[in-house]
């Protein structure tokens, strides 16, 4: 009989405290990957530098919390869980705040990268913490804990963000982080201790790094997370930067792979994605990051460039879906360990299509009403995604090495988050310039419908002025933006449409995994 079909949680407090305490501050870490998105021109102008530069206070925070992610489950097992989270608390508390202070941006993208390590070990540490303190008939709770803190968070950053920024200041995003930070290190000294069967590295060879995979690890997640984020800025693999960051970027990820499985005391234990749940659970939770973070970027931009709304009201679009996923998850989580999870997941990919396949139907005159209920939809299916998938996933690891697989499995997150923007933000510009340049053909002075529109609004214009020429031009240049709307909106509709069927390959992903064995199931104890 598996351990883990007797495992009754580590719960030396109430879970439900236990809970709240671990999730504090991972809330406010994962809300700092997007919640600085809206007030870059506010720092680059305050600091003195260009908006491209001010973007590296985003990168410096991605590339060292997507370092920090799978390393630790090496560093639990260095320092002991407990010990790695409080650090991670305490390192994330105080680069927030030498950010709020920071002069110039230099020192803000060097406080930023602290901050990122900090930061990196909380997710992993959280989802560790709360599968060892929920007993498995409650383990679903404990990961519906885990999806409204992660989940729910980076939705609610930009909205934040902007009103933070607009009524107080930008350096108020990090020394929000302060005060929250100093309660979640008190409490989680508290009520956080290292359960009794956690594995924890002893003996002389204790402190032995391996050097060499963690220098591999390092330039691969590096190097792939800073190509990914300056991509579209220096247009791709036309630019010699971008090309040998990826060449490194994959170069080293094959190093590090084939180091680390031949290894015997790897920083990272590859050999976890022989578990079929585990590897087919990493590859939809990348897929997951990917459509979620894609479509949360997409939604706002065309929102605020195409129906001129404000960024409070964007995220007055986006709220509804994140309320829905912060009510849904935890009846999810009851429900995960009385049905097929599978089916469930199932279900909520085809939801979350379905409400992709709504925005791949809007248009310029789209009302806010109808943006709201597909936000909802789509949050409604994603509920319905991520709980189930980590119960999927986690089931056949054993409870020694859950560190090491929560930070593979956050870090599964993280990438398809980085690989979704940065792919959506590209295929965009791509998208409308193939539309604007299939409707420039229509735009000559044979085809009948442009020249009388043309001519009606010239002679709107010229009734303004008396040259008639100049009435022209002006009627041309309005016709030329209405094509560019046009142009920019069919762009969007083919995104939401193209996330739509990359929801539905997830299908045969979820079907190949083995629905995991519950309490139910073990055999009467003797």
């Amino acid at each position: 009989m598996s351990n883990d079909l007797n495992d009754t949680g580590f719960a030396p407090y109430n879970r439900w405290l236990i809970a709240v305490v671990a999730t504090i501050a991972t809330f406010m870490e994962v809300l700092d990957t997007s919640i600085a998105n809206v007030a870059l021109p506010h720092i680059a102008g305050n600091l003195g530098v260009g908006v491209a530069d001010s973007t590296w206070v985003l990168t410096s925070y991605l590339v060292s919390n997507a370092i920090v992610l799978p390393l630790s489950g090496w560093l639990s097992a260095l320092l002991g869980r407990r010990t790695f989270y409080l650090s991670c608390v305490a390192l994330f508390t105080i680069s927030s705040l030498l950010c709020g202070f920071a002069p110039n941006i230099e020192t803000l993208v060097l406080c930023r990268f602290l901050q990122g390590l900090g930061g990196g070990g909380l997710q992993p540490c959280t989802q560790a913490i709360l599968v060892d303190t929920f007993p498995l008939r409650q383990r679903g709770m404990g990961m519906a804990v885990y999806g409204m803190t992660v989940v729910a968070a980076p939705v609610i950053g930009p909205t934040l963000g902007g009103y933070i920024t607009d009524h107080a200041s930008w350096r108020w995003l990090f020394l929000l982080n302060v005060p929250v930070g100093i309660g979640s290190l008190l409490l989680a000294s508290r009520y956080i201790l290292d359960p009794p069967h956690l594995l924890r590295r002893s003996g002389p060879d204790r402190f032995r790094i391996d050097v060499i995979g963690l220098g591999l690890i390092a330039l691969a997640i590096g190097c792939l997370q800073v190509g990914l984020d300056l991509g579209e800025r220096l247009d791709w693999f036309a630019s010699p930067t971008i090309r040998w960051t990826f060449f490194t970027a994959v170069f080293a990820g094959a190093a590090a792979v084939w180091w680390e499985l031949r290894h015997k005391d790897p920083i990272i234990d590859l050999r976890l994605l022989g578990e079929r749940n585990f590897a087919l659970g990493n590859l939809t939770m990348l897929a997951f990051g990917f459509v979620m973070f894609g479509s949360t970027v997409l939604l706002p931009l065309f929102t605020q460039t195409l129906l001129g709304y404000s960024a409070t009201t964007s995220g007055e679009v986006l709220s509804p879906g994140a309320l829905a996923i912060m009510v849904l998850m935890p009846l999810i989580g009851i429900l995960v360990t009385r049905a097929d999870p599978r089916w469930m997941v199932i279900g909520g990919v085809m939801i979350v299509a379905g409400s992709l396949a709504m925005m791949a139907g809007f248009n310029a005159q789209v009302d806010f009403r109808t943006l709201v209920i597909a936000r909802l939809v789509q949050g409604i299916g994603l509920a319905f995604i991520f709980v189930p998938v980590n119960t999927l996933a986690f089931a056949g690891i054993s409870r020694e090495q859950r560190n090491n697989a929560s930070g593979i499995f956050s870090l599964s997150r993280n990438l398809g988050a980085s690989i979704g923007i940065s792919l959506v933000a590209t295929l965009l510009s791509r998208h409308a310039q193939i539309h604007q340049a299939t409707l420039v053909s229509h735009l000559s002075a044979a085809d009948p419908t442009y020249q009388q529109t043309v001519a009606t609004m010239a002679h709107g214009f010229a009734a303004q002025q008396a040259d008639p020429v100049n009435a022209t031009m002006q009627a041309q240049a309005v016709v030329m933006r209405l094509l560019d709307g046009q142009a920019r909106t069919l762009a969007f509709l083919d995104l939401f449409g193209l996330l739509a069927v990359g929801m539905l390959i997830l299908v045969p992903l979820v079907l190949m995994m083995r629905r995991p064995r519950t309490a139910a199931d073990a055999p009467p104890a003797h």
